[in-house]
C-alpha cells in the first residue's frame, strides 16, 4: 500500500451505516489478541489464533481488522487505555506525573511483550490522544510546548528504561530458574576476584557502598523517578516548582 492509498484504521468506520449488526468488534478482537500475547507472546497472536479464541472464521476477521499493522495499532492503543489518566491535570503536577509514571510502568510489567509493539510513529488512536491531552496538559500552563515535549520524553524514557530492565530480569529468572539473590550469590566468586585485584575502584565502591542495588524494585523505581521529577522541577517557573 502506498502512502497515497494508506487510510488509518481510526479513519475507517467499524461497521457500515446500514445492515445487520456485525457479529464481532475491533475491541473483542483486540482483547483476544492481548490475551494470547500475554500467554505466548505477540507473535502467537495471529488472525487464525484470534479467530479460534473468539469462535470465528479467520478470514471473516479481516473485515474488521484488514492487516497485521492495523492489529498492532489497535493493540498499542488499547494498552495506552490501561493507563488511568482520569482527573489529570489535577493542579498538583508532581502527583499527576507520579501517578502517570506508576501507571505506565504497571502496564509494561503486565504486558512484557510491549517492547515489540512500541512504535516510533504515533497512531493517533483515541486512547493515545487521551493520554497526550491529559499528561501533556499537566505542564501545559507552566512551560512552552517544546519544553513540555522534552520533559515528557525524559520521563517516558526513564519509565520505559526501568520497566525494560525489570522485564529483562524477570525473563532471566524464568530462563535460568535462579532468583535475583541466587544469581548474585552465583556471581560472588567473580565479584570477590575483582575486588581483590584493586584494579576497579569504582566497581568496588558500587559493591561496598551503594545502597541502590539492595532496594526492592519498587523502591529503586521510586528513587529514580524522584530524581527525574526533580529535573522537571528545575525546568519549571520557581512558583510552580
Amino acid at each position: 500500500m502506498t502512502d497515497a492509498e494508506y487510510v488509518s484504521i481510526w479513519m475507517r468506520p467499524e461497521r457500515p451505516a446500514r445492515g445487520p449488526k456485525p457479529a464481532y468488534s475491533r475491541a473483542r478482537i483486540t482483547e483476544a489478541a492481548i490475551r494470547i500475547a500475554d500467554a505466548e507472546g505477540l507473535e502467537a497472536a495471529t488472525m487464525r489464533r484470534i479467530a479460534a479464541e473468539i469462535g470465528a472464521g479467520a478470514m471473516s476477521l479481516y473485515r474488521y481488522v484488514p492487516s497485521r499493522d492495523d492489529l498492532v495499532e489497535l493493540i498499542a492503543d488499547h494498552l495506552q487505555g490501561e493507563i488511568d489518566v482520569a482527573g489529570l491535570p489535577s493542579g498538583d503536577w508532581r502527583a499527576d506525573l507520579t501517578r502517570y509514571a506508576d501507571g505506565l510502568r504497571a502496564m509494561w510489567l503486565r504486558h512484557p511483550w510491549i517492547a515489540t509493539v512500541q512504535r516510533s510513529l504515533p497512531g493517533f488512536g483515541p486512547n493515545q490522544l487521551l493520554v497526550i491531552e491529559r499528561v501533556i496538559g499537566v505542564l501545559d500552563a507552566h512551560v512552552s510546548i517544546d519544553e513540555n515535549l522534552g520533559l515528557m520524553a525524559m520521563l517516558n524514557g526513564y519509565v520505559e528504561g526501568a520497566a525494560r530492565e525489570e522485564v529483562s530480569w524477570a525473563e532471566e529468572v524464568r530462563r535460568s530458574g535462579l532468583s535475583e539473590s541466587e544469581w548474585m550469590k552465583r556471581s560472588s566468586s567473580r565479584v570477590h576476584q575483582l575486588l581483590s585485584s584493586g584494579d576497579y575502584p569504582i566497581f568496588t565502591k558500587i559493591v561496598m557502598q551503594a545502597r541502590q542495588p539492595h532496594l526492592s524494585r519498587d523502591d529503586q523505581f521510586r528513587n529514580g523517578l524522584e530524581r527525574v521529577l526533580d529535573c522537571i522541577a528545575a525546568a519549571l517557573p520557581p512558583a510552580t516548582a
